[in-house]
């Protein structure tokens, strides 16, 4: 007697706490359900993931941004890879649309750590075989994995939202916050047609920057700070001072990830700023809403790269 065994490759999305309403979104635009996992919390503050489904032999795309609190995030996206790979899923993906730790990727000072590295290292310990990441904070960090890591783009999203609102091209200048942002801002300007500009600043200490000096022409001009993370919101608003005082007109900020810690939506709201354009690489509760933000989804950027990487094919054309 023979039997005949086919094998149908499928492709299944989780959701970790971070970022919920994103997977749901990405899920949607894929035309999948989620797979049903409880991931809650033991009486004595420890992650506990149960799986309510069989994921045996299925490629699973783990969507959990490890934003903050980060450690919190980052926990529970381990152990939900750990319990996909011992319910023997055939590939495991993580999709991090914000990886956190990703700014400490080098040694300042003496004695510290590389903890950009340490995270890959605790990814691919716990059965991670691919990551799919958006605007990496450090094109480098890439190099931390012995896995394939897609670094996807915000650019094209941000560069669509940018000719949608009619800037005029003779009268408005893309700023990079800092000369290691200037790469970044620099293909918008080219994508857009804009003008260049660029602030030299310092930090005397961790999320404190200092804005010292402008590189090129913003008077009477629009400008779009344009950058991959707003945090404390101390680079942009002391950027936006900085750029007002040098006589340009309206100022926006365009930035990939919105933390937005501390009273960083108080100093936006008391700035020269008058619109802060962000994606849901974070998730933005309702609590923190603000007449001066706006969010752009990722989800079906998110979505058809996962599509691909699913059927094996080229993520990077996305892109082009």
């Amino acid at each position: 007697m023979s039997v005949e065994l086919q094998f149908i490759k499928k492709l299944t999305l989780v959701s970790g706490n971070a970022n919920r309403q994103l997977a749901e979104d990405i899920a949607e635009h894929l035309g999948i359900p989620l797979t049903q996992m409880a991931v809650s919390r033991f009486a004595d503050g420890e992650t506990r993931v149960k799986i309510d489904e069989s994921i045996r032999g299925q490629d699973v795309f783990v969507v959990q941004p490890t934003s903050p609190p980060a450690n919190e995030h980052l926990m529970e996206l381990l152990i939900i890879i750990d319990a996909l790979r011992r319910a023997s899923a055939h590939r495991i993906a993580a999709v991090i649309p914000y990886y956190g730790y990703a700014r400490q990727d080098k040694k300042v000072k003496p004695r510290e750590p590389i903890t950009a590295r340490l995270v890959a290292n605790l990814l691919e310990v716990a059965g991670a075989q691919r990551v799919l990441a958006m605007d990496l904070h450090s094109g480098p960090l890439q190099g931390f994995f012995n896995i394939p890591v897609d670094n996807l783009s915000a650019l094209l999203l941000f560069v669509q939202h940018i000719k949608e609102h009619g800037f005029t091209p003779e009268k408005t200048v893309v700023v990079s916050p800092d000369v290691g942002g200037v790469a970044r801002a620099s293909e918008v300007a080219s994508r857009v047609g804009f003008a260049l500009a660029i602030i030299a600043k310092r930090r005397p200490e961790p999320n404190v920057a200092e804005a010292i000096e402008l590189i090129g022409d913003v008077e009477g001009r629009t400008c779009i700070l344009y950058d991959d993370i707003v945090d404390t919101g101390g680079s942009v608003v002391n950027g936006a001072k900085l750029l007002e005082r040098r006589g340009a007109g309206r100022i926006l900020v365009y930035a990939t990830h919105g933390i937005l810690s501390g009273d960083a939506l108080q100093r936006i709201e008391q700035s020269p700023i008058e619109k802060v354009v962000i994606t849901d690489t974070i998730a933005f509760p309702p609590e923190k809403q603000n007449g001066k933000v706006e969010i752009v989804s990722t989800a079906l950027t998110f979505a058809e790269a996962i599509r691909r990487g699913f059927a094996d094919e080229s993520i990077s054309t996305l892109f082009k």
